[in-house]
């Protein structure tokens, strides 16, 4: 199994932390009386460690491309599909398709669409539950606008959530993205907005499962190519 390098710190330190704590559980119980609470406590360190090694795995996946199509950017669960007024950047009616990830999902996100990013922000902000409908525009977030060759444009966020405090991203204004590529991480359960154009094809219900960079959550109208 790969690990994801913005796991490698935090393995480490929950490791270190993990073995300090079983060895202050060593010294203060007897060991000889207390052999079964300290297999039990070692067993549990361990467990918890492999969770935190297995949140930040990094599965291999073809790279599908297809310009018509927009892919989900993160692995997890459909929760909104809505018409909204986007207010940031587009100022415009969109589409809005969003996506919660548990705590056991994969984390890394992945480009929607292919072009070149034409807008990028990173937003402080509070941190409310994800599925929230103010975790939108009220949480800690980055937007990103790719501009694709045919002049539509596609917006998605990362959103940080109640317990996800940290979020990456490896976009920057000016470059080119591969559709389907990985553009950042999320640690510890958030969700993801894609906005496209309100005439997309919807692809996906609320409640439906989705893979990042598998699974087509809409397909572009190709009557609004070129007019943007």
């Amino acid at each position: 199994m790969k690990i994801n390098k913005e796991g490698y710190k935090i393995i480490g330190i929950t490791g270190t932390v993990c073995v300090l704590f079983w060895a202050l559980i060593y010294y203060l119980l007897d060991q000889h009386a207390n052999v079964s609470v300290m297999w039990l406590s070692a067993l549990l360190l361990v467990l918890f460690w492999f969770f935190i090694v297995a949140f930040f795995r990094e599965p291999r996946r073809v790279r599908i491309h297809d310009a018509d199509l927009v892919f989900s950017p993160c692995d997890g669960r459909v929760v909104v599909t809505e018409l909204v007024e986007e207010n940031e950047y587009l100022h415009e009616r969109m589409l809005q398709i969003s996506i919660f990830m548990s705590i056991t999902n994969v984390h890394m996100n992945w480009v929607p669409v292919g072009g070149e990013v034409e807008y990028f922000k990173y937003h402080p902000g509070r941190f409310l539950v994800a599925w929230h409908p103010k975790s939108s525009t009220d949480n800690e977030r980055t937007t990103t606008v790719v501009r694709m060759a045919s002049g539509r444009k596609v917006l998605f966020r990362q959103i940080a959530g109640l317990i996800a405090r940290r979020i990456v991203s490896y976009m920057k204004v000016g470059a080119p993205v591969e559709q389907n590529s990985v553009c950042g991480f999320i640690k510890f359960g958030s969700r993801v907005d894609v906005l496209i154009p309100a005439d997309s094809e919807l692809l996906v219900e609320i409640g439906d499962p989705v893979v990042g960079s598998q699974t087509p959550i809409a397909r572009l109208s190709r009557a609004g190519a070129g007019n943007r």
